[in-house]
């Protein structure tokens, strides 16, 4: 027992058999890089400088509480109430009881046939943390192991790279092809798996984002599906699903209760979803979101969260107060304006031939790699900061992403319509000029 040593002889916390094993891994990994994304900002202000009276556009916007209403001030104001009927004590880590409640009953009504209820929501404080939170446990309760592998699309959210590379995950880009979204395929997936084997790892999750960020590209529901089950039957530990673009859409958004019965009980086991509310209602600065898995999954992760974040109370009031008045109505004042300027922005590419993916969410993936040669740029990059300081247009240069998005620029219509189509003139105009 611990209790027999001496009082003055240090003693480990945990049993010599639960020790962390000594590695120099973390003196030999990559530093992981800052986001540029904040350099666009400056780019901007550069035309600002010089051109005062001239108006500028944000198209590199992944914010609606930004270039967009945001969260309704109604519900602001009821989730006020609610903090100041629930008080400020403490919660539990997964969040509040009541929260856990509106999920699973007000937004997603879960049905019996489900399996799922409130015993399977965690609140989290954003997407990020969410995220990380995932990955912890996609390591963990996978093989077991530091050093495995997260698969991600070709070109994927920043964030996806490094985001599980600083929790000691690998990430694989998984094979893709521009034509075609740069969407995942079962024998990418299978080729992803296989690759890891080669220098002895294992695949403890892969994330499949619909609609995607950046390049926008929406998949069926079947599609989704088919390609968690041959991710699973390759040996994939478990498959998490990014929805947070899933209600910005002229169409229906998922429904949790129908995907399920595409999967087996155990099949289930090993599937993870992520929604909240940074996207579909402009909350970035509210802090919301929430994790759907198993319980099993659910009681490690808060367990872990027992020691580091525990969600705040007011974020979960909000989404609280938006499932009160039925979301799609809340999430108006984000999805209708982006709905309407996808229509716009679909037609200004097409009349003018632009090659692009388009789908649904916030985002369109466009290229621009005949320009670049022209100029003798090797990716966006330049391209980025060219058309920000010369033209007032701010967009995501796609090699942000990975080099396989070098010759392609994400272009944000979270904006009105007429945004929109001021931005996209503006690019046009920034491009005739290189020719």
């Amino acid at each position: 027992m611990t209790l027999k040593i001496s009082h003055d002889t240090p003693v480990f916390a945990v049993p010599d058999a639960n020790l962390v094993p000594v590695s120099q891994h973390l003196s030999e990994m990559a530093v992981i890089p800052p986001s540029r994304m904040f350099l666009i900002k400056k780019s901007l202000k550069v035309y600002q400088d010089k051109y005062p009276e001239q108006p500028i556009f944000d198209a590199s916007q992944g914010d609606g509480g930004a270039s967009l209403p945001g969260v309704p001030r109604e519900l602001l104001e009821r989730a006020l109430e609610l903090q100041i009927e629930h008080g400020t004590s403490y919660d539990m880590p997964f969040g509040a009881q009541a929260f856990r409640r509106s999920v699973a009953e007000k937004y997603w009504q879960f049905d019996s046939e489900s399996g799922y209820g409130p015993a399977n929501i965690l609140s989290a404080t954003g997407g990020r943390d969410a995220l990380v939170k995932a990955y912890q446990a996609m390591l963990m309760l996978g093989y077991g192991r530091q050093g495995d592998v997260l698969m991600v699309s070709r070109v994927p959210w920043i964030s996806y790279n490094w985001g599980p590379y600083g929790i000691g995950a690998n990430v694989i880009w998984s094979p893709g092809h521009p034509d075609e979204g740069w969407g995942y395929t079962e024998e990418g997936i299978k080729a992803g798996v296989e690759f890891a084997a080669k220098s002895g790892r294992k695949v403890a999750g892969i994330v499949i984002t619909n609609p995607d960020n950046p390049t926008g590209l929406t998949i069926a529901p079947e599609r989704q599906a088919a390609l968690g089950r041959a991710a699973l039957e390759a040996g994939v530990a478990f498959v998490l699903y990014d929805w947070m673009y899933h209600f910005v859409t002229d169409e229906q958004p998922m429904d949790l209760n129908d995907f399920l019965k595409k999967f087996t009980q155990e099949e289930r086991k090993r599937l993870l979803f992520l929604d909240g509310l940074t996207k579909s209602l402009g909350g970035s600065n509210i802090r919301n979101a929430h994790l759907i898995a198993s319980e099993e999954l659910i009681k490690f992760t808060v367990a872990r969260a027992s020691h580091s974040v525990i969600p705040a109370f007011f974020g979960q009031a909000v989404a609280m107060a938006a499932y009160e008045m039925g979301f799609a109505k809340a999430s108006a004042t984000i999805s209708d304006p982006t709905n309407t300027s996808r229509k716009v922005l679909k037609a200004f590419l097409d009349q003018h031939q632009f090659k692009y993916v388009l789908g649904k969410g916030y985002y369109a993936f466009i290229h621009v790699g005949p320009w670049l040669e022209q100029r003798g740029w090797k990716d966006t990059e330049p391209f980025g900061q060219y058309i920000a300081e010369e033209y007032g247009l701010a967009v995501v240069p796609g090699a942000f992403f990975s080099p396989y998005g070098g010759e392609w620029i994400r272009f944000s219509y979270a904006t009105p319509a007429e945004r929109t189509q001021g931005a996209a003139e503006r690019l046009l105009q920034g491009l005739k000029a290189l020719e």
